[in-house]
């Protein structure tokens, strides 16, 4: 049995004047332990996708089952990190983070102890009683990450992450998020990756999920057989290998 089972998966939303379709018939596994990046044209339905994966939103037809179960709300097992940092501005970053632990039990000095290894470990030590605005952008992104992780959540959800983020600052991120999930003696174990970018995809995916425009449906599985760590590969016949074909896809399926 797969961790996560997305089955014939449809979703509709209602306009003013028309019904929306945004996904059709979606279907795929998600494997304990892999990284799945998911790659497509805007307005395909890949953050839909992962909204209703972390119980945030519901397919109209079909299901999605977490450990063979029905996912019909938020579980602390599955954490989400948005592209807008979702962060609370008139909270400090350590409070942001703290947000998640509210409901866990455990005391309040283990909960700042959580709190504050996290941000240490996210290279934000000394930056714990800073607040948003007083923050870079990959800095609140690191914030986001950490409340994410508080919950040592089984499956980290990644919707675009680091799309509005400098180049260097997205790499960084890159290694770190990979080195979180590459980490076997904490979690996450399971990270689904959705972005716009295939080259992302290659350097960071076990395997890549090609959806097509609106209506979305999956077209394509590109399995990434690169050696890792990838980033000294990405000038290798192999790496543009896997990008040509992963774009070659969405090309052909464009407009």
């Amino acid at each position: 049995m797969s961790l996560i089972e997305i089955r014939q998966v449809s979703k509709t939303f209602k306009g003013p004047e028309e019904e929306l379709l945004a996904l059709d018939n979606v279907s795929f596994d998600i494997e304990d332990g892999e990284f799945l990046a998911i790659v497509g044209p805007s307005g395909c339905g890949k953050s839909t996708i992962l909204r209703m994966i972390a119980g945030l939103d519901f397919p109209t037809k079909g299901q999605i089952l977490f450990q063979g179960k029905p996912i019909n709300r938020p579980s602390p097992a599955i954490s989400m990190v948005f592209q807008s940092f979702a962060l609370l501005p008139w909270k400090t970053a350590r409070e942001n983070v703290l947000i998640a632990l509210e409901a866990k039990e455990m005391s309040r000095e283990k909960k700042e102890e959580t709190a504050r290894t996290l941000l240490k470990t996210l290279g934000l030590e000394g930056f714990e009683d800073d607040y948003p605005g007083e923050l870079s952008g990959g800095m609140r992104q690191r914030v986001g990450i950490a409340r994410a992780l508080a919950v040592a959540p089984n499956v980290l959800l990644l919707d675009e992450p680091l799309s509005s983020l400098d180049e260097l600052t997205a790499r960084e991120l890159r290694i770190e998020m990979l080195r979180i999930w590459r980490d076997r003696t904490t979690y996450p174990d399971t990270v689904v990756l959705v972005t716009h970018m295939v080259e992302e995809a290659v350097i960071m995916a076990d395997r890549v999920l090609v959806m097509s425009p609106r209506p979305g449906k999956i077209i394509a599985e590109v399995r990434i057989d690169i050696p890792r760590p990838r980033f000294d590969y990405t000038r290798s016949p192999i790496f543009f290998q896997h990008v040509d074909q992963i774009e070659t896809i969405l090309e052909a399926h464009h407009g």
